[in-house]
């Protein structure tokens, strides 16, 4: 079978466990040589690079300094860039009358801020040769409104215009276009919330890593005609009354 991402560079950003892993093993299995980002979760990481025998890459994206010395060390090391999965992201529960401003800003300097650096930066390297896609991981929040994620919806929302501007801004070598998972489970046990948002998904299930890893990579393989483009996978779920 062909291997749509052969030979490409491909940056994957939270990729130690979760949605980032499927994604990252997605790629490897495409063909890609795969840059495996991570902040805190460096065993996890470790395993998920040994998988895609890939390179590690440490970061606190939080802070722009550190992002542009993620990507000084991506040029090092393959000395070029060809796609970028923005996936880390940081997701609470917070009640509305009780949001500090410290809570504002750990939700929206990974969701939001450092999603804008890293495309910026990945930018300017895609720029040094032809051009690739980027892919920012949005959510199902930010297109819903969810009432104990305001701070979180925010950001998911704030992903999915940025994704639409950075497309215009960064044509015509540069894709830009986004992902929004639904309910998407991991581990054998299903909180009561999870549960119900299950039962009144139209699919009547959730959604798992793999299939994120699915829409992550056609927009990855797919021509850079296809851009600005939001693909809910969710289900369902968002077509709801």
């Amino acid at each position: 079978m062909p291997r749509h991402l052969e030979n490409q560079v491909v940056l994957v950003t939270g990729a130690a466990r979760r949605i980032g892993r499927a994604i990252a093993l997605r790629a490897a299995a495409e063909g890609a040589q795969v840059a495996i980002h991570y902040h805190h979760s460096e065993a996890d990481a470790r395993q998920t690079a040994d998988e895609c025998g890939a390179k590690l890459f440490q970061a606190d994206l939080t802070q722009v300094s550190e992002i542009q010395r993620l990507y000084r060390e991506i040029e090092s090391a393959y000395g070029r860039l060809d796609c970028l999965v923005n996936n880390a992201a940081r997701y609470q529960q917070m009640n509305v009358l009780e949001v500090t401003e410290d809570d504002w800003d750990s939700i929206h300097d990974i969701n939001l801020k450092a999603v804008f650096f890293s495309c910026q930066s990945a930018a300017k390297l895609m720029l040094k040769g032809t051009g690739g896609h980027i892919v920012n991981i949005s959510s199902l929040g930010g297109i819903r409104p969810w009432t104990g994620h305001v701070p979180y919806c925010a950001s998911k929302a704030g992903v999915i215009h940025m994704t639409r501007a950075l497309a215009k801004a960064l044509a015509p070598k540069i894709s830009v276009n986004t992902v929004a998972p639904g309910v998407i489970h991991f581990g054998p046990d299903m909180p009561p919330k999870i549960q119900h948002l299950v039962s009144v998904t139209p699919m009547k299930r959730p959604g798992t890593g793999e299939e994120i890893a699915d829409a992550v990579t056609h927009f990855l393989t797919a021509t850079k005609f296809i851009t600005g483009q939001l693909l809910s996978v969710d289900g369902g779920l968002s077509q709801r009354a």
